[in-house]
């Protein structure tokens, strides 16, 4: 068997999970697949399989080699299609990773006119909090809130979202607007324990940066929750500002301390392959690109 189909079985086992799931998928015999990986991993002088009873591990030596088959692979599936001319049009499902509360506060008319205009494609999206892996994830484009690190990934700015404090007219009208971080201790927070929201509320003081961890009387499990929560009166949130986008601009929620507000955060869309990308992709980045930079959810 040649090296390239060795990596295509090892690829399948990992993608499957098990030698005998990969079997089916292959339509071989486990058989087959066990003397495939053994030569594999024997050729290389290295486990990459860890075998138990629910299944099959990487080993560390196996993670390391699944990525770079993974990248190979990828990138021959990708020169097949190029001289196919899949490349010539937009088609196929792409697959779009973005934070909480981004599709349904700023993502949904732009995917809908984007939808519109290729038809063909289907976009299947993703919501989640923290930073994707493009390849182990099997992600085409992100849109990413935060710094990033060095990689070889492609990005298109879009501007940033800050970090907001707000609250219901109603609530405001009965407590008062906190003039100073310092008057949080006289108020009421509505707050999520979801990872990532449950840290202490960031300001800016002169040139210090000051941390407030208020008393909150409501704890949500999400920030959507707690978010509608703030607009029913139940007391002050913070958030990012794409986070309450409809609520601010309808008046459900109104902005406060910020002559104190942090610094805001980038945000772009993160892509592989720049121009050699396909053109779903390209058209999505192209399509999209301006009209996020357009919304008044980022500010330039």
């Amino acid at each position: 068997m040649s090296r390239y189909r060795q990596m295509q079985v090892f690829d399948a086992v990992v993608q499957a999970g098990s030698l005998a799931a990969a079997a089916r998928q292959l339509d071989l015999s486990a058989a087959t697949i066990m003397r495939t990986i053994g030569a594999l991993e024997a050729r290389l002088n290295a486990p990459l399989l860890i075998r138990g009873p629910r299944g099959v591990t990487l080993s560390p030596a196996g993670e390391q080699f699944a990525l770079s088959c993974r990248q190979i692979l990828e990138q021959t599936e990708e020169a097949e299609r190029s001289a196919a001319g899949v490349h010539a049009c937009s088609s196929g499902q792409l697959t779009l990773a973005l934070p909480l509360l981004m599709e349904h506060q700023v993502l949904t008319p732009i995917a809908l006119a984007y939808l519109d205009a290729f038809p063909d494609v289907h976009l299947a999206t993703r919501a989640s909090h923290g930073m994707p892996k493009l390849l182990e994830e099997g992600i085409d484009v992100a849109l990413v809130v935060g710094h990033l690190a060095n990689s070889s990934e492609f990005a298109q700015p879009l501007g940033e979202v800050r970090p907001i404090v707000c609250a219901a007219p109603g609530y405001l009208a009965q407590w008062g607007k906190p003039q100073t971080p310092d008057d949080l201790k006289a108020h009421r927070a509505v707050v999520a324990s979801a990872p990532g929201y449950d840290l202490p509320w960031q300001f800016r003081c002169e040139r210090n940066t000051r941390l407030v961890k208020p008393t909150p009387v409501l704890t949500c499990t999400t920030q959507r929750a707690a978010i509608h929560a703030a607009t029913l009166g139940l007391g002050l949130i913070r958030c990012m500002s794409y986070e309450a986008h409809a609520e601010l601009q309808s008046g459900l929620l109104e902005p406060v301390l910020q002559p104190f507000a942090s610094a805001g955060v980038p945000a772009q869309l993160i892509y592989r392959h720049g121009r050699r990308a396909e053109a779903r992709v390209r058209s999505f980045i192209d399509f999209a690109t301006p009209r996020l930079r357009a919304h008044p959810a980022f500010c330039g």
